[in-house]
């Protein structure tokens, strides 16, 4: 338990930050999550629009502390290479 005035405060940051990072996560999955559902629908519009919309939610995870830089890097290149396969099947 934090016993300093110093270490109090930290302890009360370390949580705001905590929870606003959580909702960002979460925020970020969200956007994730239907671009997997569009690239599941095998509408390839709907997934390259989705996939527009997930590019600069991610990207700010990353200035924001949330997701490191290659993370996000490796998470855009695989939906991107996942969305432009519907194309090539379709």
């Amino acid at each position: 338990m934090a016993n300093t005035p110093q270490s109090k405060k930290r302890a009360r940051q370390n949580e705001r930050s905590f929870a606003i990072n959580k909702m960002r996560r979460s925020r970020i999955r969200t956007f994730l999550r239907k671009v997997e559902e569009a690239i599941a629908s095998g509408n390839q519009e709907s997934a390259a629009a989705a996939l527009r919309d997930a590019q600069p939610e991610l990207m700010r995870g990353v200035t924001k502390g949330v997701f490191h830089k290659n993370t996000a890097a490796r998470k855009m290149s695989r939906l991107a290479s996942r969305v432009k396969s519907i194309a090539a099947t379709a």
